[in-house]
C-alpha cells in the first residue's frame, strides 16, 4: 500500500510525502529558491537527489513532480527507509551562501514541523490576508464536530451545506447542528 500527502501553496511552492512499506520519501520544491532547477540550467541542485534509494527513484521521476523536460522539481529531499530506520537521510549538499533558507524547506514544511493551531493561524492570516479565529482553529485541530458556527467563523462567505463534504473526509460532523 502506498499513501501520498501533498501540498501546493498557490505561489509555486509544493511538496509531496510518500508513505509505503519501503519507508517514506519527501520532496519539496521552493520555486523562489536559488537551488531551483529553473535557476540551475534545468538541473536539480547538486547533491539534492544524491543517495535517494532505488525504491524511491520512481517518485523522483514521477511526471507529476517534474517539468515538461522531465527534470525533477525539487529543492529539498529527505527519505527514511522502512520503519526500523533511525533517522531521516538526505544527499550531501553544498548549500548556497547568503540565504537563511536556501532550499525553502523551512518555509515549505513549517506547518508539518510546528503542527500547532497557532502556526496554522499565522499561515492562514498571511496567506488569505484575513483575520482567523484561533478558537475555531483549535476546535478543528481537536477534531471536534464541525458546526455551522465554527465553519462560518473560519469562512464567513461559506453558504453551502458542507455535511456531505465533511463526511467524505471522515472528519467528525454528524448531528443536527453540524455544518
Amino acid at each position: 500500500m502506498v499513501a501520498l500527502a501533498s501540498m501546493r501553496d498557490g505561489s509555486g511552492g509544493e511538496y509531496s510525502v510518500l508513505f509505503s512499506a519501503a519507508g517514506a520519501y519527501v520532496g519539496g520544491f521552493g520555486h523562489e529558491s536559488p537551488m531551483s532547477p529553473c535557476a540551475q540550467d534545468g538541473e536539480p541542485w547538486p547533491g539534492v537527489l544524491d543517495g535517494v534509494p532505488s525504491v524511491f527513484r520512481p517518485w523522483v521521476e514521477e511526471p507529476a513532480f517534474t517539468d515538461e523536460d522531465s527534470v525533477p522539481l525539487v529543492t529539498a529531499c529527505i527519505w527514511r527507509e522502512e520503519a526500523s530506520d533511525t533517522r531521516w537521510r538526505h544527499g550531501t549538499i553544498d548549500f548556497p551562501t547568503g540565504h537563511d533558507d536556501p532550499d525553502r524547506a523551512n518555509r515549505l514544511f513549517r506547518l508539518l514541523v510546528d503542527g500547532s493551531p497557532e502556526a496554522y493561524r499565522r499561515f492562514a492570516e498571511d496567506y488569505y490576508e484575513v483575520p482567523v479565529d484561533l478558537e475555531a482553529v483549535r476546535h478543528v485541530y481537536a477534531s471536534r464536530p464541525l458546526t455551522a458556527d465554527v465553519v462560518s467563523s473560519l469562512n464567513t462567505q461559506t453558504t453551502s451545506d458542507l455535511a456531505g463534504e465533511i463526511g467524505e473526509t471522515g472528519y467528525p460532523g454528524t448531528g443536527r447542528d453540524s455544518a
